[in-house]
């Protein structure tokens, strides 16, 4: 089955997780949001992934859903969120993706996240030492999450 896996990313981890998706099922293609995106009509199989910041998807993946909600809908498709705050983890679906959508999806994972203050901004890191007590590097992208999701979307 051929499966696409479309990403909206801010610094890189949820590129990284869908890389390791693509790996785990034996190469899909992979496709960044920000670009105009291609059709996936040839495509059997769909997943779709967004970093999350303060709580929210990528605007990419947001409009990325709305606009191809149908068309979605009559595919077999998987849904994936990337972070360090996993504790939001069914926050983060039921407040960033339509009911219908995050229903009929074959699976939707939390699989981790990277903070590399590096890349980010002075009041990002701020806010990360504020709410993770750790203002450091931190690479929590769960690689059984990620074998699991795969399992699963491929059964």
């Amino acid at each position: 089955m051929k499966t696409i896996i479309f990403y909206a990313t801010k610094y890189g981890a949820a590129e990284e997780i869908a890389k390791r998706i693509a790996e785990k099922m034996g190469g899909a293609v992979i496709h960044n949001l920000k670009e105009a995106a291609p059709s996936f009509a040839d495509f059997d199989c769909i997943i779709i992934g967004s970093s999350v910041y303060a709580g929210k998807i990528r605007k990419e993946a947001k409009e990325f859903l709305v606009k191809n909600k149908d068309a979605l809908l009559k595919k077999k498709y998987g849904l994936f969120v990337s972070g360090i705050g996993a504790d939001g983890e069914k926050k983060y679906f039921s407040d960033n993706f339509p009911h219908e959508i995050l229903q009929s999806a074959k699976t939707a994972g939390f699989l981790g996240g990277i903070f590399d203050p590096k890349k980010a901004g002075a009041f990002e890191r701020f806010i990360i030492k504020l709410i993770v007590k750790h203002p450091d590097y931190i690479n929590i992208i769960d690689e059984d999450r990620i074998i699991k999701f795969a399992e699963i979307f491929e059964e």
